[in-house]
């Protein structure tokens, strides 16, 4: 009778099908090591040397960081699994990099208008939405997020919430964006919104550069209205 896979019959199968189910949720780090080297090991109960290696280098970041040497240091780990852990280092570098090469500036009003324009189809559908734009130091943009459909009042918007999607951005600045069912006009209840979350943001520190109302054919900038107090635009 052949040896069982990984301890049991069907264990990589069932660890993939994990992985494909709900990605690495709910794995322990050793089992994402288990699930990473049954590729650089086709016929061997790799749990062991999962545990082995999260115990000598402390986590996932540990194997990562640890040197070719030090990865052979422990019993079981050989030159295809070192190969696999730099490959997978390696190529994450390279993602990290083209993501953030891949950041777009924002330099005026008209960038974020043009960018908004063409994330909003992501989100189907039309009408009043208002939607948030977290920046870095360097004013790139890292996400966008919409925040709210239907009628503009500062009541439907917590400023809580937001803050805390900057926070998960880890955003320095944010650029509010109004798309408007008709053209973009100034009103009260648009301005106290504005106002409102400014506030919140220069409680915590982060900036917002501009509220902006894009209209059809036309977008006006809170910042030019004098909604928003004195500093840098984007």
């Amino acid at each position: 009778m052949p040896a069982a896979v990984n301890g049991s019959p069907g264990h990589r199968k069932r660890l993939r099908e994990r992985f494909v189910r709900s990605s690495l949720e709910g794995f322990h780090d050793y089992e994402v090591v288990e699930l990473l080297l049954t590729f650089a090991i086709p016929r061997r109960d790799v749990k062991p040397l999962a545990k082995a290696l999260i115990s000598r280098f402390k986590g996932l970041s540990g194997i990562f960081e640890a040197s070719a040497e030090e990865l052979r240091e422990v019993s079981g780990c050989g030159a295809r699994s070192v190969d696999l852990f730099n490959l997978i280092k390696a190529a994450a570098s390279v993602y990290v990099n083209e993501k953030a090469s891949a950041r777009p500036p924002v330099r005026s009003a008209a960038d974020v208008v043009c960018f908004v324009n063409d994330h909003s189809k992501e989100y189907g559908g039309n009408g009043e939405r208002l939607f948030a734009l977290f920046l870095n130091s360097k004013n790139e943009i890292l996400g966008i997020e919409l925040l709210h459909e239907g009628e503009m009042n500062k009541a439907l918007v917590q400023p809580r919430a937001v803050m805390e999607k900057a926070f998960g951005h880890n955003a320095r600045s944010i650029i509010f964006v109004h798309t408007a069912d008709g053209k973009a006009a100034p009103s009260k209840g648009e301005r106290a919104l504005a106002e409102g979350l400014e506030s919140a943001a220069r409680s915590i520190d982060i900036l917002v550069h501009d509220h902006i109302i894009v209209g059809k054919g036309n977008f006006l900038s809170a910042r030019d209205l004098g909604w928003l107090r004195p500093g840098p635009s984007a």
